[in-house]
């Protein structure tokens, strides 16, 4: 049998305000806290046995004398807290300087140029939650057939269209204008597809959300291929890197078909990584102030965790964190800077405190020591020496 690493995100599970969260206005922050506090305590028997618990104390998770599986958390090193900026991080990148943001929407020239480009005008230009700016402007777009640009607190510019008004093929092409036309000073993390169906009063987003990242530098996935290994990316692994360091992509519609992409991956024995990402605790739940469904999602997954420690060869190396953290109890919809909990498990793993690493970036290197892999030019230190 090969050697394999499944690299599970559970998108936004932060477990905590990171000392600089106050930058970010994010003081007192925890997504998993507040959300076990709201439902009145979790259920997750699979992560308690893990050692969630022995990191974080959390209603409901209590810590364990014999944990299963390594445990710590991280800080992110790189000033942001958006997807892009935490999986580039994982993969070695540290970014220096933030993805730009645009608090007071996109400045009058930048919006200029695109609808020259597009060949028409936009509706919106501010920064808004996306189920209510389709709520708001939605009906004034399906008159005027003008797509809504709008950002948030990350470095995103994202545009919303009705799939009758704009089918999916142009709002990807005016994506795919956007992307290029945003860099140097304007190159935002992510142009995102927002495309959504119904009637005014009723609107509901689709599943045909499509990323377009800004290209990397070479990273960690890069050199896994380049030395052999095979990567599948699940869920928008592949949107996230631009496109590379992915040598399968299985696109998802949300966590359980993410879940279920994962034993299917794990059905193949390979050399290499299944990096999934499961979006709905911050797309679903996280954004739109949803602690309960927050929670519900959080014990579904659990639940689902068996099946994938079933699937795992002994040989297999399972590690589980979150790219930042969306507590849905503030008063915003934004993701909020915390950190993020490390859980690392394999028949040959020692069950040993992790402490918290000073970068996510130890993941990669993690993964490349695992695989037989070595790094070159690439942040973070691996923690499996720790381990063995």
């Amino acid at each position: 049998m090969e050697r394999r690493v499944i690299l599970i995100i559970l998108d936004s599970l932060g477990i905590g305000a990171a000392p600089d969260s106050h930058c970010f206005g994010d003081q007192g922050c925890n997504t998993l806290l507040h959300t076990a506090e709201v439902v009145g305590g979790l259920n997750l028997p699979n992560l308690e046995r893990f050692g969630l618990g022995n990191i974080i104390s959390v209603q409901g998770i209590l810590p364990v004398s014999q944990p299963q599986a390594a445990f710590g958390r991280m800080e992110e090193r790189s000033p942001g807290k958006d997807t892009t900026t935490g999986h580039w991080e994982m993969m070695g990148l540290i970014l220096e300087q933030g993805f730009p943001t645009y608090p007071h929407g996109f400045p009058a020239e930048v919006i200029t140029e695109f609808e020259r480009l597009i060949g028409r005008k936009t509706l919106g230009n501010k920064v808004a939650s996306g189920t209510i700016i389709i709520e708001e402007l939605g009906p004034e777009h399906m008159q005027t057939g003008y797509p809504i640009v709008y950002t948030s607190a990350d470095s995103v510019f994202q545009i919303a269209a009705h799939e009758e008004i704009i089918p999916l093929e142009l709002l990807y092409q005016m994506c795919q204008t956007a992307r290029e036309m945003l860099t140097g000073e304007h190159g935002v993390g992510r142009v995102i597809a927002r495309p959504f169906v119904g009637q005014p009063g009723s609107f509901t987003r689709t599943a045909n959300r499509h990323d377009y990242s800004l290209e990397p530098p070479q990273h960690i996935l890069d050199q896994l291929i380049a030395d052999g290994c095979r990567v599948v990316g699940i869920g928008k692994i592949k949107d996230i890197f631009a496109g590379r360091g992915v040598t399968d992509s299985w696109p998802t519609s949300g966590n359980q078909e993410g879940i279920d992409k994962i034993l299917t991956a794990l059905q193949d024995d390979f050399r290499g990584l299944i990096f999934a990402n499961l979006v709905d605790f911050d797309q679903l739940y996280g954004h739109r102030n949803d602690p309960t469904g927050y929670a519900q999602a959080l014990e579904d997954f659990d639940e689902r965790l068996a099946e994938v420690i079933g699937a795992m060869h002994r040989k297999d190396l399972l590690i589980i964190t979150a790219d930042h953290g969306c507590d849905p109890t503030t008063p915003g919809t934004d993701h909020t800077r915390e950190y993020v909990p490390l859980l690392v498990y394999g028949a040959d793993i020692r069950p040993v405190d992790l402490g918290t690493r000073s970068t996510f970036a130890d993941i990669g290197q993690s993964v490349a020591d695992h695989l037989g892999v070595t790094t070159k030019n690439m942040a973070g230190k691996s923690f499996l020496p720790e381990l063995r």
